[in-house]
């Protein structure tokens, strides 16, 4: 009976071997796939017809609203497009100076080269919770959902390295990225970039801050509050 089974398995494994074989050898028949490794798939291939819509073409206008990659919709409160085709120009990057690549010369630098406005701050703080808040928290701790679900070495903004990091250098880890971070330079554009500079400087502040730091007509109304 053992020799049997060594019999028929080599027999099956003979004809596996043939039946697979066959792929890849030229004949006037499709060849017999065993695995298929999804070599077939239903898709649209551009500028040829398909049956699967009514007029029989494959590539579709954009949807209602569609902004163009690099440009930017004005929107209303409610979150829609306020006047859909009147777009404007993103930038994202074109330059060599400071406000594009956080450098001066061969230097990092300091500064926010955009007014640092109370509209600024806002926009910064609506863009670090879209990108940053996730890994490094809502208060820069390093503390944020990423880090519950594996994501190891998320830096705090409030340790004394990335405290006194030129603004800069923040600016050039945003765009580029830094070891487990991925850069976002290709996302958010530069302008937003310096927001979020100028909110993670806000953050550091928060948790580092005297009371001399403080205007003095402030003062007064933070000791009334003791």
């Amino acid at each position: 009976m053992l020799r049997i089974f060594f019999i028929v398995l080599a027999l099956s494994l003979v004809t596996l071997v043939a039946i697979t074989g066959i792929r890849g050898q030229k004949g006037k028949k499709p060849p017999i796939e065993i695995f298929p490794d999804m070599d077939h798939q239903p898709k649209v291939k551009s500028q040829v017809p398909t049956g699967f819509f009514a007029d029989s073409r494959g590539d579709r206008q954009p949807v209602p609203g569609t902004v163009p990659l690099g440009y930017a919709a004005p929107l209303s409160k409610g979150g829609a497009v306020a006047d859909e085709g009147k777009y404007t120009a993103v930038r994202f990057a074109n330059s060599t100076d400071y406000a594009d690549t956080g450098r001066f010369g061969d230097q990092w630098g300091t500064g926010i080269p955009l007014p640092v406005t109370a509209e600024l701050m806002q926009r910064g703080g609506e863009r670090y919770a879209i990108f940053c808040a996730v890994c490094h928290g809502s208060s820069g701790a390093g503390n944020g959902v990423a880090g519950q679900y594996g994501m190891a070495a998320i830096a705090s903004y409030h340790q004394d390295r990335l405290r006194t990091m030129p603004d800069g250098e923040i600016f050039n880890t945003i765009t580029h990225g830094k070891n487990t971070m991925l850069g976002y330079g290709g996302k958010i554009p530069v302008d937003d970039r310096w927001a979020i500079v100028a909110y993670v400087r806000a953050l550091q502040l928060s948790q580092h801050a005297e009371l001399s730091d403080v205007p003095p007509e402030e003062r007064a109304k933070l000791e009334a509050a003791k």
